[in-house]
């Protein structure tokens, strides 16, 4: 244990009552939930970036967002909001033209503007260029919960806070074949545009490959080779096809609000059960307009004898070597058994993301709740969430300090949580209103600043 002497004084004033760490569209609604659902807490939202953004990597100028534009960051709780996407487009002057537009889904270039408009009402309340590297308990003496947390940037920078909210994203599912491999050649879908202007650089006609059957491989598949510079863009997927998503309005009740209660209180067999069923409705799956436009393009192809776009089917990346002239995928066709090698300048992966829980494509928790996980129930050997978002502690009281997760808990709670706009609001309320009531049980830490009585523990209690 570290005695609060060998850190003089414990807490640096201010303690905050809120330290929320990331500032992407999850906590951008949570600021604005905070906003106006509460009043007189100190929020410090921490975000790595250097400015406001979402899915820089993934821009392109004819993609859209997959969702229905009043699912944004607050219209599902309060249509009546200044934050909301019609307000945005109305206070920019594009609301008419925007409706002229015939889109059932907006532009993700026009959408990206609207988060980065919202953001920018609490810039007060970020600071960017700022990655947290660790989230340590503050312990009170005679007790194993903690009464608040030190975050740390890498930087060595410190804050202080009640509680904690934690939404920096989910982490990228890179398949085992590329672990530790070149990371500026062999990249996740997320830095998609940034990596091709670096071979661009190096290269004038570029060899692509796009490894995975989303959505997301289809629009970088399509993005590629439109921009008409590289010799050659290959898909490769080990199902039969690129699959139509799911998006029958049955299946998409799946991000109402309701969906998310059947879910958490299900057993397991029945979230299992609901997790392959639904699977298309956001996975290995593509919407319909870009899977008819691959194809049409794959056709044009065969028509003008050229041979810049192909999909590699029923095929698997067996191994993967790097070197200067380029990176090399060995090729095994699954169901002829072939097997071939070849060549590209860029690597896409579009694999998906981790999620919690055990097995493939699982994590037990996020990476950055390492230094309190001697603290974390993990009797099933994963984290434990409750229905309002909150970590669950081992021998949980109500007076231990809190700590909620914003946007990682599809396992848990549902895919209204696997990264759509659509739940961001009501997730957003459900956190602040359990934060206001968690709080209010626990007395301000700030009296406190100076006790000798409670110490700052690094990954362990006691």
């Amino acid at each position: 244990m570290t005695r609060a002497s060998s850190r003089s004084p414990v807490y640096s004033p201010p303690f905050l009552d809120v330290i929320s760490i990331g500032f992407g569209p999850a906590n951008i609604a949570l600021a604005v939930a905070f906003e106006e659902l509460t009043k007189d807490l100190h929020v410090q939202f921490l975000e790595k970036r250097s400015a406001p953004g979402w899915q820089e990597g993934m821009l392109l100028e004819n993609s859209d967002i997959q969702n229905h534009p009043l699912r944004d960051l607050v219209t599902p709780r309060n249509p009546r909001s200044r934050y909301t996407f019609t307000n945005f487009l109305f206070e920019n002057d594009r609301l008419f033209e925007h409706l002229n537009l015939g889109l059932a889904y907006p532009l993700r270039i026009e959408y990206e503007q609207y988060v980065r408009w919202v953001a920018g009402f609490f810039a007060h309340q970020v600071q960017y260029g700022v990655e947290v590297s660790a989230i340590e308990p503050v312990i009170g003496r005679g007790t194993n919960m903690p009464e608040g947390y030190v975050v740390r940037d890498k930087s060595g920078r410190e804050w202080h806070a009640r509680s904690v909210v934690v939404a920096p994203g989910r982490t990228p599912n890179v398949p085992v074949v590329f672990n530790g491999l070149d990371s500026e050649r062999i990249v996740h879908l997320c830095d998609y545009l940034f990596a091709l202007d670096r071979v661009r650089q190096r290269k004038c006609n570029p060899r692509i490959a796009v490894v995975g059957g989303s959505q997301s491989a289809v629009e970088i598949l399509l993005h590629a080779h439109d921009l008409g510079v590289c010799e050659k863009v290959v898909g490769i997927t080990r199902n039969f096809g690129i699959r139509q998503k799911d998006t029958s309005p049955f299946s998409d009740e799946v991000y109402f609000p309701q969906f998310v209660q059947t879910f958490y209180f299900g057993n397991d067999k029945t979230k299992q059960r609901l997790r392959a069923e639904l699977e298309l409705t956001n996975y290995s799956s593509a919407d319909k307009d870009v899977v008819d436009a691959l194809y049409v393009k794959l056709y044009a192809e065969r028509i003008l004898r050229r041979n810049t776009l192909a999909v590699y089917r029923n095929t698997e990346v067996e191994s993967v070597n790097a070197d200067e002239r380029g990176i090399h995928l060995g090729l095994h066709e699954t169901i002829t058994g072939g097997r071939t090698s070849e060549s590209f300048d860029l690597v896409v992966l579009a694999t998906g993301f981790l999620d919690i829980g055990q097995g493939a494509k699982r994590e037990p928790y996020p990476g950055l709740l390492n230094g309190i996980s001697s603290l974390l129930d993990l009797g099933r050997g994963y984290l434990k969430v409750s229905i309002d978002y909150r970590v669950q502690l081992a021998g949980q009281s109500e007076h231990a300090a809190p700590i909620y997760l914003n946007g990682l808990c599809e396992s848990s709670h549902g895919m209204g949580d696997s990264g759509s706009f659509s739940l961001l609001s009501l997730r957003s309320a459900a956190i602040v209103q359990s934060l206001a009531e968690q709080l209010a049980r626990i007395p301000s830490r700030n009296t406190r600043a100076q006790d000798p009585d409670h110490d700052l523990v690094s990954g362990a209690a006691g």
